[in-house]
């Protein structure tokens, strides 16, 4: 007698999700058993040799495929491997997924070949293993130097590039942003400052002060408007007027601030006003854009964080400053005022994510 079988041979590649993440984490393929007893297989008694094998097999395919992971599109048109266009994504994803803490330490340092050797380093600081470390280090100077020449949308280049979706995106954007403008991170001041912090911050600095506006002459949102640096001088005049600037402020702020506050603000306005004008009066310098982050700790946040200040009070101050400004005679030209509320948009903004009264 003889038996019909039908038999079906293919090629497809199966990836299992958290042996491909043991793999990105660079634990070896012992290590890879031991937590896949304590964490997939803890109540199958799966023979150690037969676990091993299996995992062999897949830390050599993954393996292979990472090179057509650093260039996730090469991934896509590639036929050694017949994977769906949901493990695609994953994979993408997951290689290209970043440490907060691993991120903040590689900014430390800068974005340059020649910190690569500092990986072990940033390691041992983090906790993260090294072969984690390198790859995600890898990944940002590869988007980086990819993205130096376009033009337009940082986060729609990388998505598009990159295949990556639309948060992990702009997170790289944000890191080419804060590269390219060679932002001073690593002072002991700006330590406690995490990369989620400085990736808040970024947006709104990409927002207002580049130019973001599609369909112009220079559509680039990580490229700085300098002629709006140049015009930030023109706040100048708000100095000259301090006098009725801080009338108006003390006069809204009264009704919500508790009298203890309200005399601090009264009595030293000029030190929080000059504090915070002196920030716009020299951005388009250089040295002092690089400074930007100590800048805001050392005019604004340090001052205010000595009285005790609370974060709603802090913001009550900021609102206000704005507003008021406004409504100065000197502030009349719309231009000014353009000028003053893109300023004042980020700076509050920023001071808000970065002001910690407990630290």
């Amino acid at each position: 007698m003889y038996t019909d079988l039908d038999v079906f041979i293919s090629n497809y590649t199966v990836v299992d999700p958290m042996i491909f993440k043991l793999w990105l984490n660079g634990k070896s393929s012992s290590e890879a058993v031991e937590i896949l007893q304590k964490q997939k297989f803890a109540e199958i008694d799966t023979p150690f040799d037969l676990l091993l094998s299996d995992i062999h097999n897949h830390y050599q395919t993954y393996d292979l495929m990472e090179k057509h992971l650093h260039h996730p599109k090469h991934l896509e048109n590639q036929l050694a491997f017949q994977i769906e266009p949901q493990t695609r994504s994953f994979l993408i994803k997951s290689y290209f997924s970043l440490d907060d803490p691993v991120v903040r330490e590689i900014l430390n340092k800068r974005i340059s070949s020649r910190h690569r050797k500092d990986l072990d380093e940033v390691s041992d600081k983090t906790g993260v293993p090294l072969r984690s470390c390198r790859r995600q280090f890898e990944n940002i100077k590869r988007i980086y130097k990819i993205n130096e020449d376009l033009r337009g949308s940082i986060t729609k280049n990388i998505c598009s590039l990159f295949l990556l979706p639309e948060d992990l995106g702009r997170t790289y954007g944000t890191i080419v942003f804060l590269g390219r403008m060679k932002f001073e991170l690593g002072k002991r001041k700006l330590q406690h400052v995490s990369f989620a912090e400085l990736e808040n911050c970024v947006t709104v600095i990409m927002k207002y002060w580049t130019y973001s506006e599609p369909n112009t002459e220079y559509y680039d949102d990580t490229l700085l408007d300098r002629e709006f640096l140049d015009d930030l001088k023109d706040i100048k005049i708000i100095q000259d007027k301090d006098k009725e600037h801080k009338h108006l402020v003390c006069q809204q702020l009264r009704p919500s601030l508790l009298e203890k506050n309200f005399s601090e603000i009264e009595s030293n306005f000029r030190v929080y006003a000059r504090g915070l004008t002196s920030i716009a009066l020299h951005l388009n310098r250089t040295r002092d854009l690089r400074s930007f982050f100590l800048l805001i700790f050392e005019n604004v946040i340090d001052p205010v964080k000595t009285v005790n200040w609370s974060l709603v009070d802090l913001k009550s101050f900021l609102s206000a400053f704005t507003i008021c400004a406004l409504q100065v005679d000197a502030f009349r030209e719309a231009s000014v005022k353009t000028v003053w509320e893109r300023f004042m948009n980020v700076i509050t903004h920023c001071v808000s994510v970065l002001y910690h009264p407990q630290i």
